[in-house]
């Protein structure tokens, strides 16, 4: 839903010929279908992060770490107040890297990531708090139909 609010304006912004085409809504939903696409996996070998194929060349490169390699969690105060959590790696790198917090059945990924990787979570806690996702989903919808109509009673362009 968010993803057509967030697109369906954009063939009133280019010129008439582009309009006819379709390309502003083709190329906007594809771009905020590839942004909104990132991956979260855990299984036996360790934790990826990343985006599928068909548009992980055109995103920010995702990052896999081995179970064997997670050395611990650091805690890391945001500039609105909240809390975001980077998983340390261990060996001479010792690199860090963003623990996914926005992800579905959060509490069942704590607690799959904790029994993989033996890295105690109790502190972990989501970024924000399930009901502003309620509430952008509300004000998607509002902004669609806010969209709809202003199509619908604006002067059809040539």
């Amino acid at each position: 839903m968010a993803t057509f609010a967030l697109v369906l304006g954009l063939s009133v912004l280019v010129p008439p010929l582009v309009r006819r085409l379709r390309l502003p809504d083709l190329v906007g939903l594809l771009l905020v279908v590839a942004a909104t696409s990132e991956r979260v996996e855990l299984d036996g070998e360790g934790l990826r992060v990343g985006h599928p194929g068909w548009c992980a060349w055109l995103l920010r490169r995702g990052w896999s770490l081995p179970w064997a390699r997670v050395h611990g969690l650091s805690p890391v105060t945001t500039s609105q107040g909240g809390r975001v959590w980077y998983v340390r790696s261990a060996g001479g790198e010792g690199r860090a890297y963003l623990l996914p917090q926005r992800v579905a059945r959060f509490e069942d990924f704590l607690a799959r990531f904790a029994a993989a990787s033996g890295v105690d979570t109790s502190t972990v806690g989501r970024i924000s708090p399930p009901w502003t996702y309620q509430l952008l989903a509300v004000l998607s919808c509002v902004l669609l139909l806010a969209e709809v109509i202003g199509l619908a009673m604006a002067p059809q362009l040539p």
